[in-house]
């Protein structure tokens, strides 16, 4: 027993030493004050240390340190602060980005590093597809995965043609191109589509666009301040009496939250985890109102297990070296209340269930923040892409 306890110790040394500095640094970026901070921001940097705190039990040997940053939803700062915290901070691992322009930009820079990347709320196919990188992973979602189970929902109640009122800029245009194939592809039209800037505040002009293409449903293609200001604009313009559907493809539980239940009831969107799904993830949620004063969204949820998965595999190799450590994360399954059983996929996808799920009514609310009510599980045969139709370099073995 002496021995076999002298080898632990000698093998937990010696993964300390192997890591770097001593200390392995991951860092948070996304926007933390602008129009995305409520559903990703400072509870994304919240979610992280909930990480490295329940990591920390398993490990106590293995230092971690946090850097924390905001990009202010622009491209060149992120892309700048990347870059420095690659190129002169030592940092391992970047987490989060949540805004689909500076994940482009950032996604090159990572692939030249030769350093790790995790992404959670970045909406764009191109990460995982035509600009994938062999250290850039989608932890969450992506256009493909946010409009299948809508569309192919309301398309089978007769719902068509659709008119698109989406952000104008690489997320927006990309979730309005994957909405109108699929559209296509499931027989259905679409009636038009416009575009607003990022943090757009009045949107009149779209919503009036919208009411006069005739289009049976109407689809948000934005998200967080955008979302809920366009929504209470349809509402006060009383849109609904038309008889047109609104869907949002992207919409977050902060947002229902800040729209409130009379304006967002009947919304359906996809997700791909919700805090009230069950005992686990209600037990998180309860740690991270804790901290917060609200509950988790699915691009939060999605950076704990991002970085506790990433952390778990440096633990196990001894090493921060990214191609030891992807190669570990790639051969566990994840195990955490997020997605349990979940594996990487050649494209760098995580593939896991989503839901479908509705905005309840006021009278159905019966206790705070329990917004949702699942229509549907959707599982990965029916939410994701078929490797056979990516454009990823990496995948090279198509199934047939």
């Amino acid at each position: 027993m002496a021995a076999a306890f002298a080898t632990l110790l000698t093998t937990a040394n010696l993964a300390v030493a192997e890591v770097a500095g001593g200390t392995v640094k991951i860092g948070v970026i996304n926007d933390q004050a602008g129009p995305l901070s409520d559903l990703a921001g400072p509870g994304s940097v919240a979610a992280a240390r909930l990480a490295i705190e329940d990591f920390q039990k398993l490990s106590p040997s293995v230092k971690v340190e946090l850097v924390t940053a905001d990009h202010q939803n622009k491209p060149d700062i992120g892309a700048q602060i990347v870059r420095r915290w690659y190129d002169a901070e030592a940092v391992d691992a970047v987490f989060d980005v949540g805004n689909s322009a500076v994940a482009l930009a950032v996604q090159s820079i990572a692939k030249e590093r030769g350093k790790l990347v995790v992404y959670s709320a970045v909406g764009t196919v191109d990460i995982t597809g035509k600009q994938c990188s062999p250290t850039g992973l989608a932890w969450l979602h992506d256009n493909y995965n946010l409009v299948s189970g809508p569309i192919r929902k309301l398309k089978s109640q007769g719902l068509d043609p659709w008119f698109f009122i989406a952000a104008d800029y690489a997320f927006g245009r990309n979730m309005v191109q994957e909405s109108q194939a699929m559209l296509a592809s499931a027989g259905g039209r679409t009636a038009g589509s416009v575009f607003h800037p990022l943090g757009n505040a009045d949107y009149g002009s779209f919503l009036l666009q919208a009411q006069a293409s005739g289009a049976k449903v109407v689809a948000f293609a934005n998200a967080g301040e955008q979302l809920v200001s366009a929504m209470k604009q349809w509402n006060e313009f009383g849109m609904g009496a038309a008889g047109q559907t609104p869907v949002a493809l992207l919409m977050f539980l902060t947002d229902v939250h800040s729209m409130g239940l009379q304006i967002a009831q009947g919304l359906t969107t996809m997700t791909a985890w919700y805090w009230d799904l069950n005992d686990d993830t209600r037990a998180f949620a309860k740690r991270f109102f804790g901290m917060r004063g609200t509950m988790p969204t699915a691009p939060q949820a999605a950076v704990y297990s991002a970085i506790l998965h990433y952390l778990k595999a440096v633990a196990a190799t001894g090493s921060d070296d990214t191609a030891t450590v992807l190669a570990k994360m790639r051969a566990t399954p994840v195990d955490d209340f997020y997605a349990p059983g979940a594996t990487l996929r050649a494209d760098n996808k995580l593939v896991h269930d989503f839901y479908l799920v509705q905005a309840k009514k006021p009278a159905e609310l019966d206790r705070p923040w329990a917004y949702y009510k699942v229509v549907e599980t959707v599982k990965p045969a029916d939410a994701y892409r078929p490797l056979s139709e990516s454009e990823c370099p990496l995948v090279v073995a198509r199934p047939k």
